[in-house]
């Protein structure tokens, strides 16, 4: 199911006198006329939700004799609010491309020449910039302080203010004059 599918269901669904023809339907299949008595609404009413319904996908119409007979699309209804939350990936690889060109955009501004200009003040653009300082750095491996100091100093000449941030944001753990890359 799109997004756009499961909007029109919710904003369908948001409306009293439509949930109430959807609790009828449970009841079996209706025509408008029925429903319009059963509900006390006008049968035009129940025509105009009867519209908005079917829209939706969550109505199926059939012509029987003189009537139009409303029955529930359940393979519609069935679906779980989790269903159609995960239901479109592409979304998912936009915001991952945003957040790579945003990661690029803060890189190219704080970076030059593989040294960094200046520690950023807002928090997500100092992760990202610390982030790409513990790339130099391989996970799990146990440093000593002079060689961490020897892998940041040439990047920022103030390693003591970046190590420190590294290890208060997780990037690194420290014990002693130990270093290891969390992640």
């Amino acid at each position: 199911m799109t997004q756009e599918n499961a909007l029109k269901i919710f904003k369908c669904l948001s409306d009293t006198s439509r949930l109430r023809i959807i609790q009828s339907l449970t009841q079996g299949d209706m025509y408008a006329e029925l429903l319009a008595e059963r509900l006390e609404l006008t049968p035009p009413t129940v025509s105009f939700h009867m519209k908005k319904l079917e829209d939706a996908g969550l109505v199926i119409s059939r012509r029987e004799q003189y009537y139009t007979v409303y029955s529930l699309n359940r393979v519609v209804l069935e679906n779980t609010i989790y269903e159609v939350a995960v239901s479109e990936p592409e979304q998912i690889d936009e915001q991952q491309e945003r957040e790579d060109a945003y990661r690029r955009k803060v890189i190219r501004a704080f970076f030059e020449y593989g040294r960094l200009r200046a520690i950023p003040v807002q928090r997500k653009k100092k992760q990202i910039c610390y982030e790409l300082i513990a790339e130099h750095f391989e996970p799990g491996r146990v440093y000593e302080e002079k060689e961490v100091n020897a892998v940041i100093s040439p990047i920022y000449e103030d390693y003591c203010t970046i190590r420190r941030d590294m290890i208060s944001e997780g990037i690194f753990r420290r014990d002693g004059t130990r270093y290891v890359r969390l992640k």
